[in-house]
């Protein structure tokens, strides 16, 4: 893999098909603004490779062109969870929902808004803030428990709108040598995230039990922010899985001399 992408090289910073992604300079007094920058055009790209894609999937399913096939990317959406978990209350009776074949939509929409650098010859540190306008997510449920004095037990859909997402990430990952080319490895990477307005609901409750989706929807809606609480430990490993891979591997496909240069 490494052979073939020094092959495609076109010169520090500049791969076919990669001209857009600029090198900082570490000297730079603005290397964080200009790392910032850099990260939101390569955002775009991934942005417009969708919209390409969604305009031609017809003629291009075969080939497999989407998201940015130079780096290797599949598809960057919908990004998808295979399950989460949340308890209220103790007891027998205490309320449990899962959260199956989560599918969640808008992550490509997100922008860096801010992002501190500590670099050094064996390591690399970043902290990045990211807004995303909006998230739309769907699932399949299954509960059990009673919840605001109604037996809750049953499944259905779950959907969820999450509007005003803000997240704070934090990269370490340290230089290594390929052919005279250094690459970074990813060595940790930790997330948080928060949310200023949540609209979720479920339908399609099996059995056609109105009062227990009725009952289910105002608790919901009610306690949103509370409920996200308590999926939050959850969905925040998942998320700091999925989002490794992602830095994983890019990674280990653009060099390290291609984000930054002496």
């Amino acid at each position: 893999m490494f052979t073939i992408l020094i092959g495609i090289a076109n010169g520090i910073g500049k791969y076919r098909g990669l001209e857009f992604l600029e090198p900082c300079s570490k000297t730079d007094p603005n290397l964080e603004g200009c790392l910032a920058k850099t990260a939101n055009v390569l955002v775009e790209h991934f942005r417009q490779a969708r919209a390409e894609n969604l305009m031609r999937v017809a003629l291009l399913a075969e080939a497999g062109y989407n998201g940015l096939p130079q780096l290797g990317y599949s598809e960057v959406e919908p990004i998808i969870l295979d399950e989460l978990h949340i308890a209220l209350g103790g007891g027998p009776d205490g309320y449990k929902a899962q959260f199956m074949d989560i599918n969640a939509k808008g992550v490509s929409s997100l922008k860096v808004t801010g992002l501190r650098a500590r670099l050094s010859d064996d390591e690399v540190q970043l902290q990045l803030v990211l807004s995303i306008p909006r998230i739309r997510a769907a699932a399949k449920y299954r509960s059990s428990g009673t919840l605001i004095l109604v037996q809750a037990s049953g499944a259905g859909d779950y959907w969820g709108d999450y509007e005003g997402v803000k997240a704070k990430v934090f990269i370490r990952a340290k230089p290594f040598i390929v052919q005279d080319r250094r690459f970074l490895r990813l060595q940790q990477l930790k997330m948080d995230f928060s949310v200023q307005d949540i609209k979720m609901g479920v339908e399609n409750v099996h059995d056609g039990n109105t009062i227990l989706q009725a009952a289910l929807n105002l608790f919901i809606n009610s306690n949103s922010q509370e409920l996200l609480k308590e999926m939050k430990p959850d969905l925040r490993r998942k998320l700091v899985q999925v989002m490794s891979g992602f830095v994983e591997k890019l990674f280990a496909q653009v060099p390290y001399d291609a984000w930054i240069t002496e």
